[in-house]
């Protein structure tokens, strides 16, 4: 059996959850606006980032590459995605946002009034900190792709 949690970890473990699932009610509305689904405004967040084999977006999402491929196709119908061949493996497809992608990814993030009103009510060393704090949690997930 393992120990149980003490009281402080676990209501920051609720407030984490509450912060997630507003995020994702606020994201997939956001994404509603923008005539994508929240998977596939995920995809093309991850995509704005740069370029990424389909394998490693469907790790990032924990989910099925033949998932991935059906988001991809519908992003590239909508202009927002491109495949390109890998430079360094030809073999290798990759997913890329598209400029039209990118802007509508900024779009969507500044949409998210839930997060972006608090926290610009903290200070910058309050939310610098925060900011750390997740990294750090992150971090010790060894799971995480």
């Amino acid at each position: 059996m393992s120990p149980r949690m003490d009281p402080l970890t676990a209501e920051v473990v609720d407030l984490i959850g509450t912060v997630v699932a507003r995020y994702y009610h606020e994201y997939d509305a956001a994404a509603a606006v923008h005539r994508l689904t929240g998977a596939q405004a995920r995809v093309l967040a991850l995509l704005s980032g740069g370029p990424m084999p389909m394998r490693r977006i469907a790790q990032q999402l924990r989910c099925e590459p033949s998932n991935v491929t059906g988001i991809v196709d519908r992003l590239e119908a909508q202009g927002l995605a491109e495949r390109r061949a890998d430079p360094t493996d030809r073999r290798v497809k990759l997913a890329a946002a598209t400029d039209t992608g990118r802007e509508t990814v900024t779009d969507l993030r500044d949409s998210l009034g839930f997060a972006r009103e608090p926290l610009a009510g903290l200070s910058v060393r309050d939310r610098t900190a925060l900011r750390d704090l997740l990294q750090r949690v992150l971090a010790a997930d060894p799971d995480r792709p």
